[in-house]
């Protein structure tokens, strides 16, 4: 008998730059994708769901904007395999656009 999970599935979103698709980055929700994308230095993140299309036949492009910083970690709850700084992202979500086709060259 297969496990039921709570929530969610993982889902794939493709990171988006210009007309073509760079990269693709999981998570259950757009968001999550996009601290993903921000964390390799993304700040222009576009993410459209791999697979997946409105019922109206249209593609939903989530727009976020990212920056990453550096933060120091505190030695007491730090592994020690782990650097004493590691990059911080943060994201914006900005709007969702709504595409006919995806134009791709």
């Amino acid at each position: 008998m297969a496990k039921k999970s709570r929530g969610s599935e993982r889902k794939y979103y493709k990171l988006l730059k210009g007309n073509k698709e760079m990269a693709v980055f999981t998570g259950r929700q757009p968001r999550q994708a996009a601290l993903k994308a921000a964390t390799r230095g993304n700040t222009e993140i576009r993410l459209r769901e791999r697979g997946r299309r409105n019922r109206d036949g249209t593609y939903t492009i989530h727009v976020f904007k990212g920056s990453r910083k550096r933060v120091t970690l505190p030695e007491a709850s730090r592994v020690s395999w782990l650097p004493t700084q590691v990059w911080k992202p943060v994201v914006r979500k900005t709007g969702i656009e709504r595409v006919e086709s995806l134009r791709r060259r």
